[in-house]
């Protein structure tokens, strides 16, 4: 007995010292036997599993060991706190297009808004236009201005003191004039009613911005040492427009070869130039001063303010561009197209001694300037425009200073370049000239006897 006992613990200090160090331990249990214990370290566990520990929770946290091993794999081998560096930077720019999104959707909506106020305001102009009887024309008169002494002995404009015609917002459809047939009075010499405007074509288009504002033209009545031929052409973009280019004919005015280059003494203010009998009529920039710029002399002939003419943005066109004062020839003569306070923003037109721009009389018409967007004069005779932008548009309103007679009209006219800033006739021609958005354009004009 006691020699297998000592054969069995030699076999266990054997195998424990090939494993690690182990201890003996004897002693009698509670019944009083006698135990044998022995203590031998594990070789491959560190620790022994917890109390409570079960196989299902061992294999748990293996699971979860595995997946920490999958995640860090599809992160890009990164194991540590945070987001990837690639997933880091996809989500900044994720972030910075969102907010750009949300800047232009803000951007939109406030454009919207505004384009849907606006269509309400327009809404309730046409409306407004809609329920606003017409005003009667005012009965053939002598004109409402006369330079020469009253009887009286007085003298002055009696139209500051004389009712005003009523006034009237006009539309284009009030009154159409059909197109003509080719048995139709036609006075292809003479004056007469317009009675259309043909095609707009284009002689020049500018190269630089300074040409999108301008006023060109060609003298009806040419003066030496200028033949009737010659075009004279002005940028009226910047503030001190003092330049005139001038050139032999139109084909040197479609290549851009001026063949003369006159520097004005004082600034031009926008496109109200005209060009007569061997002078440039034009305005005095920030004033109501008008100038007669003799072309020969190459110096101011004359000079004038225009009474009670309103300036630099009080009674401009509707295209703006300080159009406040409009000089245009027609075959009777020089006149100024304006307004004043006096006249409550209606288009006055004062006819002008060419010579020395004495106001020789005027009239008050019943449209207010800054519903139009041009205006000029034909045989004595007032057109106004009704639009600058719009492609279609017509020439919608006429005052005959003959008769005193006003009447609203619906000629086509075509804006083909979408912003006109100048238009004005020219009685030797018979043609309009424009300046339509850096377009240099000209329209032919059928004068006559409407039906």
């Amino acid at each position: 007995m006691w020699v297998l006992a000592v054969v069995w613990f030699s076999g266990v200090l054997i195998r424990a010292e090939a494993q690690g160090t182990a201890s003996f331990w004897r002693g009698n249990d509670r019944s009083g036997r006698c135990q044998y214990s022995f203590t031998v370290d594990s070789p491959t566990e560190a620790s022994c599993p917890l109390p409570g520990s079960s196989p299902e929770v061992e294999a748990l946290k293996s699971r979860l060991a595995l997946l920490e091993v999958l995640v860090a794999h599809l992160a890009g081998g990164e194991t540590g706190p945070g987001p990837a560096p690639r997933l880091q930077e996809a989500y900044t720019q994720a972030l910075s297009e969102k907010t750009q999104l949300q800047r232009e959707k803000d951007r939109l909506g406030q454009r919207v808004e505004e384009l849907q106020r606006r269509v309400e305001e327009l809404q309730q102009e046409a409306e407004r236009l809609r329920s606003r009887p017409c005003a009667q024309p005012p009965p053939p008169s002598t004109p409402l201005y006369d330079n020469r002494p009253s009887p009286a002995g007085g003298s002055g404009d009696p139209s500051w003191h004389s009712g005003s015609p009523g006034y009237q917002e006009l539309k284009a459809e009030v009154a159409k004039i059909p197109a003509p047939s080719p048995e139709d009075a036609d006075d292809t010499k003479g004056c007469g009613e317009l009675l259309s405007v043909g095609e707009p074509f284009t002689h020049r288009k500018t190269d630089t911005i300074s040409g999108k504002y301008g006023v060109w033209m060609q003298d009806p009545e040419a003066v030496s040492p200028y033949g009737p031929g010659m075009v004279w052409r002005i940028d009226t973009v910047g503030n001190e427009v003092r330049q005139i280019f001038g050139y032999e004919d139109l084909q040197q005015l479609s290549r851009g070869f001026p063949t003369k280059v006159l520097l004005l003494p004082e600034a031009v203010e926008s496109t109200g130039a005209a060009m007569f009998r061997g002078s440039l009529y034009y305005q005095r920039r920030r004033s109501r001063t008008l100038l007669r710029y003799d072309l020969a002399s190459e110096s101011v002939a004359a000079r004038r303010d225009l009474p009670h003419a309103g300036f630099h943005g009080q009674f401009p066109y509707s295209w703006g561009g300080y159009t406040d004062i409009d000089f245009a020839v027609d075959e009777q003569g020089l006149w100024v197209i304006y307004s004043t306070n006096k006249a409550r923003g209606a288009i006055v037109i004062s006819l002008l001694d060419h010579h020395n721009l004495e106001v020789k009389r005027s009239w008050e018409t019943n449209i207010r300037k800054t519903t139009v967007a041009n205006a000029f004069m034909i045989c004595g005779r007032l057109y106004t425009v009704a639009s600058y932008s719009s492609l279609n548009t017509t020439v919608n309103y006429s005052f005959d200073t003959a008769t005193g007679v006003s009447k609203a009209v619906a000629i086509p006219f075509k804006n083909r370049h979408r912003y006109n800033s100048m238009i004005d006739y020219n009685p030797g021609q018979r043609k309009l000239f424009a300046w339509d958005n850096h377009h240099l354009v000209s329209y032919d004009v059928r004068l006559g006897k409407p039906q």
